[in-house]
């Protein structure tokens, strides 16, 4: 690709040194064309085709150079075949012209700029791919801007060429009629900047703003399409109804109320949602409790014997609904009403853009809002297995009301949820087999994070990596078992049968759209069952709004919260100022043992952006506590740009991991680089010291080897030697 575009290179530059040399550019000048005129006529006359088709071919090659000249071919284009056929001519030969400039552009330097810049180019093509057209055809309407330094910008986007094309088709369609127009006068011309006089510049001004008013306009459109086509209201009961009360419908509650906002939360079942009830705050007891039964185990090789642990599966979940308990009092009704939410029980359905109908125990009613905020959470998809159906399938929703551990226990999933369960479970005194059908675990992260974890996970558990469930079976002992297929050393097909008391899936989860009166209202779905929103988290109606789990990309908790604030303040204030959300430095943490944390950026995804990148790795081998503490599983490894201390991307795998993310996630929000994670004091001996030894290890690659040779040299001198002394090892 190197050598393509090396030979590119040059072939541009011997065409654009041909044209100097040539003295092509001394001809196309508008003293030239004027003396010239009637030659040229005399030339179409005669061959009249030729004239037509040499006059494209040489626009088209000069406009995809962006050599000088274009504009006077414009005019002449006018002189020699007139209004109709010149504005013909020169139009598709412009904007042919122009899309092989792009084209150009993008072949040369696009990749290169991409690995260079990926984080800053990243936004500018989200920004392309959802306006792109629109920014492009209003400045092709404004001949200030000049159209060969468009060309070359927006090659360098990932905007598709034919959109490119019949963009600039139409954009420069007023311009091109201009001066072609004064090449109808080509005789009256003095110079041309007479062509575009200041009014006429103003008049082309005032046509390229007219897209960025017509915006406006086609929102107060939509706005009254609306109206027309559901009857907005005359006042309103609320400024935002909230559909959804776990972590991002508490969240957008909690803003809209604290700036004074009337606000109603609908809540179908229990405040808190999936976090509260049936994920964060249930797994991490039970992983704390599985950790404990681990410990004891592990005891001895601290001098400390206790012998096999006695679980006691009841108490377990005691302890995990204990903990459901304490903390509910925070997601409570009570709370959020004395903070001045309205909390409805009930489920919600949107009758239009502004009515919310509510059916709950206490009947029924309709809400009217200004907007509405959909944060209805997600839940556990269950594949369509074959045989699936007869059995009673555990997932991370019912698995709580477990009141026996299973002998046998297949976990099908090798994500986040699937390795924090299975381990658990096995700790407690399980027998597990987790599937996964892909080759590793985590399939988000690199490989050598998911073989750390797996190497773990198979001192007490079966993992079955590369392996597809195909259906469940009625095994030879009047029990089930999960069919399954992998292929062996071979390469050969094999099928195999995994007997279980319980089957636990934890494949994903999917958004909670059906039923609200959605897609009744043209409310887009994603390909992932996800709702449409921008990155301002607006829906295609104006007033309706998503955030949490049932927008996506990120199934977190936090992430939710991160979301909930972006859409609550947009929607209150938005016409005054909208905040993009942005995913940069979101953490995220697999509470496995060993933990596994990361912000921005892996390996994997930095190549799969095309970003360029330069890594730092830290053995936690190396760390004092985790050496006294017996826990040195595990390393930091941190992304960088290349020659730079600005991160990228952090990922940990060891004990704290999470903990220890929260300082570089600090670092990339707050735009904090290694040297300054150097020189911060970090206690001893503690975890988060190895955040600054990770940093240690980036100065120690980077020393100034220059200067420190010229210092060797000075402080021999001053020790009296001649500076060129031999150094000591």
């Amino acid at each position: 690709m190197i050598r393509k575009r090396l030979m590119l290179a040059a072939v541009i530059a011997l065409l654009v040194a041909a044209y100097f040399l040539s003295g092509a550019h001394q001809v196309l000048t508008l003293d030239t064309l004027q003396a010239e005129q009637a030659r040229f006529q005399a030339w179409l006359a005669a061959k009249p085709l030729t004239v037509a088709g040499g006059f494209f071919l040489a626009y088209v090659a000069i406009t995809a150079v962006s050599l000088p000249g274009a504009t006077l071919m414009t005019v002449l284009g006018g002189a020699l075949f007139g209004f109709g056929w010149g504005l013909l001519l020169i139009s598709f030969a412009s904007a042919l012209g122009a899309t092989l400039a792009a084209l150009i552009a993008r072949t040369l330097a696009r990749a290169p700029l991409e690995r260079r810049f990926a984080r800053q180019l990243e936004r500018i093509n989200a920004g392309i791919e959802r306006e792109g057209a629109f920014y492009l055809f209003t400045l092709r309407l404004i001949p200030l801007f000049p159209f060969f330094v468009i060309n070359l910008v927006m090659g360098l986007t990932r905007m598709r060429l034919w959109t490119f094309y019949w963009v600039s088709q139409v954009g420069m369609l007023p311009g091109t009629a201009v001066y072609v127009n004064a090449g109808r006068e080509l005789g009256q011309l003095e110079s041309l900047s007479g062509i575009l006089s200041p009014t006429l510049i103003g008049s082309f001004a005032l046509i390229g703003l007219f897209p960025w008013l017509a915006r406006g306009l086609v929102a107060i459109g939509r706005r009254r399409q609306l109206a027309k086509r559901f009857a907005r209201p005359s006042r309103f009961e609320h400024d935002v109804v909230v559909i959804g009360g776990g972590s991002a419908g508490l969240v957008a509650s909690y803003i809209a109320a604290a700036v004074r906002a009337k606000v109603a939360l609908v809540e179908r079942e229990q405040l808190g949602g999936d976090c509260l009830h049936t994920g964060c705050v249930p797994s991490k007891a039970l992983i704390r409790a599985a950790r404990v039964a681990s410990e004891i185990r592990e005891a001895p090789r601290y001098g400390v014997s206790a012998g096999e642990p006695e679980v006691d599966f009841a108490a377990v979940m005691g302890h995990v609904h204990r903990a459901i308990r304490e903390v509910e009092p925070h997601d409570s009704r009570e709370r959020y009403e004395g903070l001045g939410v309205t909390v409805i029980a009930g489920d919600a359905v949107l009758e239009d853009p502004w009515r919310v109908r509510v059916r709950g125990d206490a009947g029924e009613r309709v809400l009217t809002t200004r907007h509405v905020i959909i944060a209805s959470g997600a839940q556990p998809k269950v594949p369509g297995l074959p045989g699936i159906d007869k059995i009673e399938v555990l997932t991370s929703d019912n698995l709580w009301q477990l009141e026996t551990l299973p002998e046998r226990l297949v976990v099908l999933g090798g994500g986040a949820i699937g390795c924090e369960l299975g381990q658990s479970f096995t700790r407690l005194g399980s027998h597990v087999d987790l599937v996964e059908m892909g080759s590793q675990l985590l399939p988000r992260e690199d490989e050598e994070v998911a073989a750390e974890l797996l190497g773990r996970l198979e001192e007490s558990l079966v993992v079955h990596l590369a392996t597809r469930a195909l259906r469940v079976v009625v095994d030879e002992n009047g029990g089930h078992a999960l069919e399954v297929e992998r292929s062996d050393t071979t390469g050969k097909s094999v099928v195999e049968r995994l007997s279980f008391d319980r089957l636990l899936v934890a494949v994903g989860r999917q958004a909670n759209v059906a039923g609200m009166g959605l897609e009744a209202l043209g409310v887009d779905i994603d390909a992932d069952g996800t709702l449409r929103v921008d990155e301002s988290l607006q829906s295609v109606l104006p007033n309706v709004w998503a955030c949490g789990d049932v927008a996506g990309p990120y199934q977190l908790t936090h992430a939710g919260a991160h979301q909930a604030w972006h859409a609550t303040v947009n929607a209150l204030f938005g016409e005054f100022k909208r905040f993009q959300v942005s995913y940069r430095a979101l953490p995220a943490v697999t509470f496995t043992d060993p933990e596994v944390a990361r912000v921005g950026l892996n390996e994997r995804e930095a190549r799969e952006k095309r970003v360029e990148y330069e890594v730092t790795r830290y053995a936690l081998e190396e760390l004092d506590r985790a050496i006294a503490e017996g826990e040195t599983r595990g390393f930091i490894k941190v992304l960088t740009v290349p020659g730079k201390d600005r991160i990228l991307g952090a990922t940990i795998v060891g004990q704290g991991a999470g903990e220890m993310l929260a300082e570089f996630t600090l670092a990339m929000t707050r735009h904090i680089g290694l040297n300054k994670l150097l020189s911060t004091i970090h206690p001893y001996p503690t975890h988060s010291e190895a955040v600054k030894a990770t940093a240690g290890v980036w100065k120690n690659a980077h020393k100034p080897e220059r200067l420190l040779g010229w210092l060797a040299r000075y402080f021999a001198w001053r020790r009296g030697g001649d500076g060129n002394e031999e150094r000591g090892s």
